[in-house]
């Protein structure tokens, strides 16, 4: 019997059916790496760290990844949710960053159109997207788990009242009619990703702009957000995202996400981040990376 031959490209895990954006966001980015689909967040983690993130999780050898590409915020709907905490939890580092811009396609089984769909289903982040088609057709909104995945049950079931929305390449892949074009309400609408690995591997210092993520917790003083913050508005130091978000469904329990223009061991961001530890409880970089050309467009 002759052994199956072995990729021998380094794979790249993402969430959702082939067609997916995080899909698209792959094959843009990363050419040369094989995209391998995932069906939850936690499986696409899972692939990379090599080990279990959920209880009861499995994860076969040929289930593994090198890198994960992984949607992290959209300019329409905000974060995606559980990103945050399974980074810390999964232990993995982000190595780079990649947007793309999102369009929505609005299709259906051949032989459908406008007259004959009645709902549209996909992921409720794209649902949201799109609200103003949706709104204007008269659609009935059904989340599905994501676009893809949403567009393939679509294509099985056959239903000429059912559409979905989804990527030109999910069309293509399933064999769908397009129905109405880049129907999402924000022109610019664009996902930020970013890209996991279980190996630490910062940018090197002066080599251009950066990124540096991380997330931490502050001590249970009082004014201490306040006072642990100060140090990057005195020493100068861009902070473009701060989220909050709860642990372990405790009130009490708050964790921060950052991200920061600069690299660790440029003088300003070095002083900020001593002057946050000091007032922290935890504080865990979790990557830092060359800053997409995007985000120089977007100023």
């Amino acid at each position: 019997m002759t052994a199956k031959p072995v990729s021998a490209k380094p794979k790249i895990a993402y969430q959702g059916e082939p067609g997916a954006n995080s899909h698209l966001a792959c094959v843009e980015a990363f050419p040369d790496l094989e995209p391998v689909a995932c069906a939850t967040f936690d499986d696409a983690f899972a692939a990379v760290a090599g080990r279990a993130i959920a209880p009861g999780q499995r994860v076969r050898r040929d289930e593994r990844a090198d890198f994960a590409m992984i949607p992290i915020e959209n300019s329409a709907n905000g974060r995606v949710a559980d990103v945050h905490h399974l980074m810390p939890l999964a232990s993995l580092h982000i190595v780079g960053e990649h947007f793309v811009p999102i369009h929505h396609q609005l299709m259906a089984v051949p032989g459908a159109s406008l007259k004959t769909i009645t709902s549209v289903q996909s992921h409720v982040q794209a649902l949201g997207q799109c609200r103003k088609k949706i709104h204007e057709l008269g659609l009935k909104a059904v989340i599905g788990e994501d676009t893809a995945g949403s567009a393939h049950e679509i294509a099985k079931a056959g239903d000429p009242t059912r559409a979905a929305l989804a990527s030109k390449l999910a069309a293509e892949i399933y064999g769908l009619e397009i129905l109405a074009k880049d129907v999402e309400d924000a022109a610019n609408n664009t996902t930020r990703f970013v890209v996991l690995s279980r190996e630490k591997n910062w940018a090197r210092p002066k080599n251009g702009p950066t990124v540096t993520s991380f997330v931490f917790r502050v001590r249970n003083i009082p004014a201490a957000l306040y006072k642990a913050l100060g140090g990057f508005a005195t020493n100068g130091v861009n902070m473009t995202k701060l989220e909050s978000y709860q642990l372990d469904g405790a009130f009490t329990a708050t964790q921060f996400y950052a991200d920061v223009e600069g690299h660790p061991e440029d003088r300003p961001l070095k002083l900020a981040l001593e002057e946050l530890e000091y007032f922290c409880e935890e504080l865990t970089v979790l990557g830092v990376y060359p800053a997409h050309p995007f985000r120089a467009k977007a100023r």
